[in-house]
């Protein structure tokens, strides 16, 4: 099977590159108001991804399938996914100063505390509100961190992001493609007292933790229980979600690791306390949550 990128791939990579290169030329105002307009359409059309977010968002909220506030609910989380896009077209051409003043930050101190004792941190994120922004509001508090990025098609799109992700002070490291030794790198990493980000509700590898998430089962990777349980560094859960045309991030407290019990029983007690905090935060901000996957294992079934 050949790799060359497809029509819709060029497309997309082209429309991401010409969003780096135009949007932070222009008035941050009516280029926001596009990307609603953008997000709105796409939510009346439906489709695959629009139906698969008001039918994760319904199980996240008790709302009925079809109903009105599920609706409503699906079209603020559009408009949320598209303000995302928005944002990182923007953030490169941000200053550090703005980027952490318009960061309205809860529990901040987990994160400074242990690195300044010395012990690495784990950051844990589902997918919600703006993570690239979150990070870069890390990085200009002076903790440059280490994640894992999904391999995207193209390739010049998924090296493009690389490219911005690492302009905002990130070491990237690619989740496939790469030399094999993500889970090595991160160790190291947070065994010096170092910190890494990493998303952790949704595995896209055949080696996740099965835990229960709102009433169902599905699978989260395994990397940021396993980090935890095998280095001791912190696992910090991290909301991240809107607040007004600013930023809100609730880190939490670290989620502990239990005294006894296997490897794996350490590992899944750990990843199952995790999503527990995950839930909440779900439930505070659904609109927020860019979840326009099938993520449930009885959702993934033929």
């Amino acid at each position: 099977m050949s790799d060359k990128p497809s029509v819709s791939d060029r497309v997309v990579a082209a429309g991401f590159a010409a969003g780096w290169t135009l949007v932070p030329l222009l008035p941050e105002r009516p280029t926001a108001a596009v990307f609603r307009f953008m997000a709105d359409r796409v939510w009346r059309k439906g489709g695959r991804s629009v139906s698969r977010l008001e039918t994760n968002l319904a199980r996240v909220t008790g709302l009925a399938p079809g109903s009105r506030e599920l609706r409503e609910l699906s079209k603020a989380g559009m408009r949320s996914y598209f303000r995302y896009f928005h944002e990182i077209f923007r953030l490169p051409k941000m200053s550090t100063e703005e980027i952490v003043r318009r960061s309205h930050v809860i529990g901040a101190e987990h994160v400074h505390d242990n690195v300044a004792a010395g012990r690495g941190v784990v950051l844990a994120l589902p997918h919600m509100g703006n993570w690239d922004q979150a990070g870069a509001w890390l990085v200009g508090v002076g903790h440059p961190f280490t994640t894992v990025a999904e391999r995207l098609k193209p390739e010049s799109l998924f090296r493009r992001y690389v490219r911005f992700r690492e302009s905002l002070g990130m070491e990237v490291l690619p989740l496939t493609g790469g030399d094999g030794h993500n889970f090595g790198t991160l160790a190291t990493r947070v065994r010096k007292g170092g910190v890494v980000c990493l998303p952790a509700e949704r595995d896209l590898t055949k080696s996740g933790v099965e835990v229960e998430f709102f009433g169902a089962t599905t699978k989260v990777p395994a990397g940021p229980p396993l980090l935890a349980v095998q280095t001791g560094a912190a696992l910090l859960p991290a909301i991240v979600y809107s607040v007004g045309d600013d930023w809100g991030i609730h880190i939490h407290e670290e989620v502990p690791v239990p005294a006894e019990g296997t490897r794996q029983e350490k590992v899944t007690a750990v990843a199952q306390g995790l999503v527990g905090v995950f839930e909440k935060g779900i439930a505070e901000h659904p609109e927020d949550w860019h979840m326009l996957q099938r993520l449930w294992l009885e959702d993934l079934r033929p």
